[in-house]
Order: structure tokens, then sequence, then C-alpha cells
């Protein structure tokens, strides 16, 4: 392996205890900006080895999230719940409605519902871009209360633009929801809950956007195909 201090300050770091110390403060620094000037890859290199042991840190942080949070993710009674509710491997979706990439995901997450009827899915509603997507998320989650979670869900993630509140309440009056009764529910304090609840446990994993995904004892940042979600969902089911 390429050594990463060029000759000057590695002749300063081989030195006798007792000659080192005849060097100032000073005189250390510019030897060691000498080793840079000379060997600049040398700086690329402790940035990669920074990097690296940075992201080691973070996942580590995240898989002891996921452990301590387990029940939360997978069975909190304030989360929507699709697919098979009795699945034996539970799939949960970190998802915005303003966010090209989530409704590409849905695609990807009902493609992978059809080859499989053994799979639960969570979902998270994480607005994260913006007041539109605050009120898309609510009004969804308000849904509930109609019974018609689902559908207003689906029908938010077939919008070509971005939606905002008109464009909200449109798709709800499609989907036959009272809207009277869906602002009011719209602020009944289980919603805000929700969302609240999405943002900790997003920070908590190390989520930085959406889609974010959790399966099994894995966590999968950004967009993921049915290919590879099924591949991670029968990782889980072998793991138990």
């Amino acid at each position: 392996m390429r050594r990463l201090v060029a000759a000057p300050l590695a002749a300063l770091l081989l030195a006798a205890p007792a000659a080192a110390q005849d060097f100032s403060e000073e005189e250390i620094k510019q030897l060691a900006l000498q080793a840079i000037l000379e060997n600049p890859e040398i700086v690329m290199e402790a940035v990669a080895i920074l990097q690296a042991r940075d992201e080691a840190e973070a996942a580590a942080a995240a898989q002891a999230s996921l452990s301590d949070n387990r029940d939360l993710l997978e069975r909190d009674p304030n989360a929507p719940v699709g697919g098979n509710p009795d699945g034996s491997v539970t799939v949960v979706e970190f998802f915005d409605y303003n966010c090209p990439y989530c409704r590409r995901a849905g695609d990807e997450v009902t493609a992978l519902l059809d080859r499989d009827d053994d799979v639960r899915i969570v979902y998270r509603e994480w607005p994260i871009l913006g007041e539109g997507s605050v009120v898309a998320a609510q009004a969804a989650l308000a849904a509930r209360e109609q019974g018609l979670y689902q559908e207003m869900h689906d029908a938010l993630m077939g919008q070509s633009g971005r939606v905002d509140e008109a464009s909200v309440m449109r798709v709800a009056g499609e989907v036959g929801l009272d809207l009277d009764r869906l602002r009011a529910d719209m602020a009944a304090p289980e919603v805000q809950a929700h969302i609240d609840g999405s943002m900790a446990l997003a920070r908590q994993l190390g989520f930085s956007g959406t889609p974010s995904f959790v399966i099994g004892d894995r966590t999968a940042p950004g967009l993921v195909d049915a290919d590879a979600m099924a591949e991670m969902v029968e990782a889980a089911r072998q793991d138990g």
C-alpha cells in the first residue's frame, strides 16, 4: 500500500522523541504543508479514509436505529397498510407525493405486489418537498376516516404535475371523498403525529430523501426496482 506521508514529514515522525521536540509548531506545520505540496494525492487519500469511516459509522447507527424501531416501523397502528395485511414480509416505504421518483417507485411496489401476495406495505407519509406535499399527506391520511386511503394514495401518485391544495381537493372529489369531512379530519392530531413520526424515523435511519425503503434488516434509500425489491423481500423471508 502506498505510504500516505511524504518524505519530509515521515522523517520528522520517525525521528527520536527528543529530536522531534527540537521542531517548533510552525516548523511542523511547514513540513506538513511541504509534504502535501509534493504529494497532493495524500489529501484525497485522507479524505477517502475519513469518508469511509463516516459511512461505516452512519451505517452502524442506522442499523442500530432499525433494530430499536422495528415494531414502530412495521406495526405502528397510525400508519396505513397496503398489500397483504397478514404478509410474512413488511416493506416500509417513505415517500412524498411531489417526488417524481416516488411515483416511479409506486409502480415498482405495485409490480412487486402483483408477483408476491405475501407482502404487506407500510406507508410512511414523509412530506419534505413543500406545502403542497404537506397538504397531500394530510389529505391522504385523513381519507382513512372514510375508508379511502388506498384510493387517495394511488390517485395522488398518479398525478403528472406538482400537487397543491387545489389539485389535492380535486383528486379527493374524484375518488369520492366528502370534502367538508376531509378538511376537518386533516386537522386531527393523529395526522400530524404520523407525519412527525415519519420525520423522526427517517432522521434516525439516516435517510436524506424520498423514496426510501426498509425491508427486513436492510435499508434502501432511493428508487428500487421491483426485481431488487423482490430479492430483498426474499432475503428477509429467509432471515425469518
